[in-house]
């Protein structure tokens, strides 16, 4: 709870995944992809309950197994590849609230990022109830991605830059303005707005920066393997931060 508000974490994790069978079940680091988020919303101060959101009991039960609540599945119609997550979020929600269980705000946590901490959530939501806004949403500042730097390709292979003037106008790094990308380590909003304008990014979301190492997004084999040898050495990445490492890492 925060300022008297209640709050819902929700963590999506249905079976359908075709870049990497099964991911959302698959071990990282000891733990299944899904019990990490999971574990961030049980150590956030604000988060007062936890549930798993999946169209299969497998995955329903490893949730509970690992401090998540499943107080129901995912209709089929809300798990498809082309279910836009609105859907299953505001199926949460109402379903809850059809029992009495009335939430002000919602966090989603997608097992796909899973190094988000407790204390990301609980600076993200304190900020969030401070300020004049409705959600904020987890970014990650673009360096080497930066967009001055993209080139289009030609049929033949040649590149030229997307941005006028040429490779010789291509600014220095320490000269570009600070540009931010979407990194899915968190969504938040209230449930009002969620309602009115059916997702997260609008024209009152706040950002919250975090940290380059939680940006990893698992889409892929590739991806997984990034984040596995990020988790097997958190608590090297952590000992330079002066901190220790989050309890779904230990």
């Amino acid at each position: 709870m925060i300022d008297g508000k209640r709050v819902l974490a929700i963590v999506p994790a249905r079976k359908g995944s075709k870049g990497l069978p099964l991911k959302n079940i698959r071990p990282l680091a000891g733990k299944p992809l899904l019990a990490w988020p999971i574990a961030a919303a049980r150590a956030s101060r604000h988060v007062d309950r936890v549930i798993i959101s999946t169209d299969d009991q497998e995955f329903a039960d490893i949730a509970v197994a690992h401090g998540a609540e499943a107080p129901f599945l995912r209709p089929a119609e809300l798990a498809s590849d082309a279910a836009p997550s609105i859907g299953f979020i505001l199926h949460a929600v109402e379903t809850l609230a059809a029992a009495g269980d009335v939430y002000d705000y919602v966090v989603l946590l997608e097992p796909t990022s899973p190094l988000t901490e407790g204390s990301d959530i609980d600076a993200a939501l304190e900020r969030l109830a401070a300020a004049d806004a409705d959600a904020i949403v987890g970014v990650t500042a673009l360096v080497t991605q930066h967009p001055a730097y993209a080139v289009r390709m030609d049929a033949g292979g040649a590149i030229e830059p997307l941005q006028p003037g040429g490779f010789a106008a291509m600014p220095r790094r320490q000269d570009l303005e600070p540009v931010f990308g979407l990194d899915g380590s968190l969504y938040i909003s209230t449930v009002e707005a969620l309602r009115r304008e059916q997702g997260f990014c609008h024209g009152r979301t706040l950002g919250y920066e975090t940290a380059r190492y939680k940006a990893n997004e698992v889409d892929d084999l590739i991806d997984f393997l990034c984040i596995e040898a990020i988790a097997a050495n958190l608590d090297v990445i952590l000992r330079e931060e002066g901190r220790t490492a989050p309890p779904a890492a230990r």
